[in-house]
């Protein structure tokens, strides 16, 4: 029996498989890959800051001192103390003398901000609802999207996020800023929407 005998031979051979305990083996453990150590929001803040979302971020204690970290930001990015702010009562509330306030976005908007209904730790995501108080369109057509999140929001993966949140109609998710390498395979910044994100969170 020459070489290539042997090998065919082997090859031909039967092999005794426990399709059961292979079965076993693929589903054994956790499908996901282990989160990095830290508490919840300090893992929300390493997706942040990571390529996959490239936002950046703030903290604040509580909704009054919303206006003063939106001013930070806007200073920060060398831009006027304008926005467009959504019809939400509580953010109307807030003190925002100083502003130029836009009650509707145009398709060269510099900033925006939107509250979002929740925060995905695992993936860096943020989930809008969609709504009179919420409308969708303004968080596509700025260029600055700046979001506020209460840190009791914040969930740490995806199966976490309340499968109603309290009835609203429709929801939407933001995993980072959009961008596209259609053009020439070169990576563009905020061809599909904002170029830049920034995550303000509450609490």
């Amino acid at each position: 029996m020459n070489a290539r005998d042997t090998i065919l031979g082997k090859l031909r051979a039967t092999v005794p498989v426990d399709l059961t305990a292979r079965a076993a083996a693929l589903v054994a453990g956790s499908e996901r890959p282990p989160e990095p150590a830290g508490s919840l929001v300090e893992r929300f803040v390493l997706r942040l800051a990571g390529p996959s979302v490239s936002a950046t971020f703030d903290r604040i204690d509580a909704a009054d001192a919303l206006p003063d970290a939106v001013r930070r930001y806007l200073a920060a990015q060398a831009l006027p103390a304008a926005l467009y702010l959504p019809p939400d009562p509580h953010v109307a509330a807030l003190d925002w003398h100083g502003f130029q306030i836009d009650q509707e976005a145009a398709p060269d908007q510099g900033a925006a901000l939107a509250v979002a209904k929740a925060g995905v730790a695992e993936s860096g995501s943020l989930v809008f609802e969609t709504g009179p108080q919420a409308p969708m369109l303004p968080n596509f057509l700025t260029l600055h999207h700046i979001v506020v999140l209460a840190q009791a929001d914040l969930v740490a993966t995806l199966e976490d996020i309340p499968a109603d949140l309290a009835g609203h109609r429709a929801h939407y998710w933001v995993t980072g800023v959009s961008g596209t390498t259609d053009i020439e395979g070169q990576y563009v910044r905020g061809a599909h929407g904002p170029r830049f994100l920034h995550v303000v969170l509450m609490g």
